[in-house]
C-alpha cells in the first residue's frame, strides 16, 4: 500500500488530504485563521470550583471555560505550582529547571478544593477540542510530543512502547535514554523510535527541551492571564508528525511557504525522505488533479454509495453515530440471500472503516448490519471489522454482532466530526428562487472581466469555473476564451474547478488571491 498526502492551501483555509492507493482515507479543512488547539499550553487562571464533580472551570481564552478534574491535575502537581512561582519571581533570569526541587505526589483520592482556588493560575494542555456545547478538556501533566519520543517535566520514568515487541530493543532503548534525558524529566519512547541512532534521540530530546524552556520564558516574561505560552506545529505538520511513515510516496503542497514548513520538518526527522515533499505548480486545482473533490463530494452526506448498489445511511446525534447498511438495488448472488447478506456486509465494512477515518467519528457508533443467520458469517465480519480498522490511529473498541445485528464501535474522540456539506447553494439566485437566464452567463462573466480589467485595473487573474462551463468557453476557433483575451488581454485564463457549482465562478488575481466580484455583493 501506497500513500500520499496533498495539502491544499487556500487563502482562507487550509485542507489536508491522505490517499491510500489513490483512495481518500483521512481529510482535515480548518480556517488559516484558527490554531490547531489540541497539543497547546497555557499559563491560565481557575474560574470556578465544582466540588460535587471534584473538578473545576478554567479560563483558557475559548468562548466556553475549559474542564480539569482533580485526577487530570497530575501526580506533580505541587513540584510544578512550586517551580512557576520560582519563574515569576525573577522576571529577568530564569530560574533553571535542572535546579527545580520534586515535591510529594498529589494524593489521587484529594479534593479540588485543597488543590485550588478561584483565581489561581495553573499550567494545563489541552487535550481534547471543544465540541458541540462542551469546553476544552485539559491537564495538568504537560508533555511535548516529537517524532520519536514524548518529553515529560517532571517525569522521573523512561517507558518504551508496548508496540515495540523486542526485548532486545527495549531494554537498548531503555538504557540509551537514561543515558542522556535532562534531569527532571521522564521520556516515553514511541514506536517509530525502533532501531534509531543515539544521535537522533538525543537531538530530538534537545528540540523538546528548547521548547519547553521557551515556553517558560513566556511565563516569566508576561503578566496577561490567560496566556499561550506553547502553541503546537501548523495543522500540516502535526498530521505529518502522527502520520509520517517510509510508505509515503508523495507530498504536494501547493503553496511556498507551507511547502517549505513540511519540507523543513520532513527534512528534520527524515532526511532521507526529504525529496518526496513536492511543490506542485499545476493550473488545475491540486484537488481536483488528485481527484480528491470528487471523492469529497461522494464520500460525505447522508447516504454513501459502495458497491453495487449498496449504500451506508449515517446520522450524527449529539449522543452517538448512528449507520444503517442497505443493499439498495443490488442484485441477490446466486448463492442465496445469506450470501448476498453476507457480502453486503462486508463491503459495508470496509466501507465504514474508510468513512470513520475520513468523518473522524469519535464516541458510541452504533452500526445496523443486513441480518445473517449463521454464526460463522457474523464471525467473518467482526474480524473483517476489526482488521480494517487496524490502520486506525485513533483508540477503538469493536464488539462482535448483537443477537439484534448491531455491532457497537467506541472510537476516541479529539475533536468534532468532520461535516463537509456536499449540497450546493444555487450560486445565481442565493435561494430565492429566481436566476437570470443561463444562457446569457458567458456574457455576465464578460462584463464582470471588463470591470476587473478596465475599471479596477487588474490585468492577470484566473477565473475559475464549473469543468463543463470551462470547457464551453474553450469550445470553437476562435474560441470564447480566445476572443475575451484578444479583447482583454492575454493575462485572462480559464480554470475548470469541481468545487465550483454549475453557475459558480470566482476570480483570483496573479498572488491566487481572491477577488469578491459576487452579483449579489455588488448589487448590495
Amino acid at each position: 500500500m501506497t500513500s500520499e498526502v496533498v495539502i491544499d492551501v487556500q487563502q482562507k483555509e487550509i485542507s489536508i488530504a491522505l490517499l491510500e492507493d489513490k483512495k481518500l482515507v483521512e481529510y482535515q479543512t480548518e480556517p488559516r485563521s484558527a490554531s490547531f488547539s489540541v497539543g497547546n499550553i497555557y499559563i491560565a487562571k481557575v474560574k470556578k470550583l465544582m466540588p460535587g464533580l471534584n473538578a473545576s472551570f478554567v479560563d483558557v481564552g475559548f468562548e466556553r471555560d475549559a474542564f480539569l478534574h482533580y485526577l487530570d491535575l497530575g501526580s506533580q502537581f505541587n513540584s510544578f505550582e512550586k517551580y512557576l512561582k520560582q519563574v515569576q519571581s525573577d522576571r529577568k533570569k530564569l530560574y533553571p529547571f535542572a535546579k527545580a526541587s520534586r515535591l510529594p505526589d498529589l494524593p489521587r483520592d484529594g479534593s479540588v478544593q485543597t488543590a485550588l482556588a478561584k483565581d489561581k493560575e495553573v499550567l494545563v494542555q489541552i487535550v481534547k477540542e471543544p465540541i458541540s456545547t462542551k469546553g476544552p478538556r485539559l491537564t495538568g501533566e504537560i508533555s511535548f510530543a516529537g517524532r520519536n519520543l514524548v518529553l515529560i517535566p517532571f517525569g522521573d520514568k523512561v517507558s518504551v512502547s508496548s508496540k515495540i515487541k523486542s526485548g532486545e530493543e527495549r531494554s537498548r532503548l531503555k538504557q540509551l535514554i537514561q543515558s542522556i534525558k535532562p534531569k527532571n524529566c521522564g521520556i516515553i519512547v514511541r514506536t517509530v523510535a525502533e532501531g534509531k541512532r543515539v544521535a537522533e534521540l538525543d537531538a530530538e530530546i534537545k528540540i523538546l527541551t528548547k521548547r519547553w524552556e521557551d515556553a517558560l520564558v513566556k511565563v516569566q516574561k508576561t503578566q496577561q492571564r490567560p496566556q499561550l505560552i506553547f502553541e503546537e506545529t501548523g495543522r500540516a505538520v502535526a498530521l505529518l508528525r502522527d502520520l509520517f511513515n517510509p510508505t509515503y510516496e508523495s507530498i504536494y503542497v501547493n503553496d511556498d511557504d507551507v511547502y517549505q514548513e513540511v519540507k523543513d520538518y520532513v527534512a528534520l526527522i527524515a532526511p532521507e525522505k526529504v525529496e518526496i515533499v513536492k511543490r506542485y505548480t499545476g493550473k488545475v486545482p491540486i484537488f481536483d488533479n488528485f481527484n480528491i473533490t470528487k471523492q469529497i463530494k461522494s464520500g460525505f452526506g447522508k447516504t454513501v454509495n459502495y458497491k453495487r448498489g449498496a449504500y451506508l445511511i449515517i446520522e450524527h446525534t449529539e449522543a452517538m453515530h448512528v449507520v444503517d447498511v442497505n443493499s439498495g438495488t443490488r442484485v441477490k448472488s446466486d448463492n442465496g440471500q445469506e450470501a448476498n447478506a453476507l457480502e453486503v456486509n462486508l463491503g459495508a465494512a470496509d466501507e465504514l472503516a474508510r468513512q470513520l477515518r475520513l468523518r473522524d467519528m469519535g464516541g458510541i457508533i452504533i452500526v445496523d448490519f443486513i441480518d445473517m443467520k449463521l454464526a460463522e458469517d457474523r464471525q467473518m465480519l467482526y474480524e473483517r471489522m476489526c482488521e480494517n480498522m487496524k490502520q486506525d490511529r485513533a483508540r477503538h473498541n469493536i464488539l462482535p454482532l448483537s443477537k439484534f445485528g448491531l455491532m457497537q464501535i467506541t472510537r476516541q474522540r479529539v475533536r468534532p466530526a468532520m461535516d463537509v456539506k456536499v449540497e450546493e447553494t444555487c450560486p445565481t439566485c442565493f435561494g430565492k428562487g429566481k436566476i437570470k437566464s443561463s444562457i446569457i452567463f458567458t456574457d455576465q462573466l464578460e462584463s464582470k472581466i471588463d470591470n476587473l480589467v478596465n475599471k479596477i485595473g487588474i490585468k492577470k487573474f484566473a477565473l475559475h469555473v464549473h469543468p463543463y462551463v470551462a470547457a464551453y468557453i474553450n469550445q470553437g476557433f476562435p474560441s470564447l476564451k480566445r476572443r475575451w483575451q484578444m479583447r482583454y488581454g492575454f493575462g485572462v485564463r480559464i480554470i475548470p474547478s469541481q468545487k465550483l457549482a454549475f453557475l459558480q465562478y470566482e476570480f483570483y488575481d496573479k498572488d491566487h488571491n481572491f477577488i469578491d466580484m459576487q452579483e449579489e455583493i455588488e448589487n448590495k
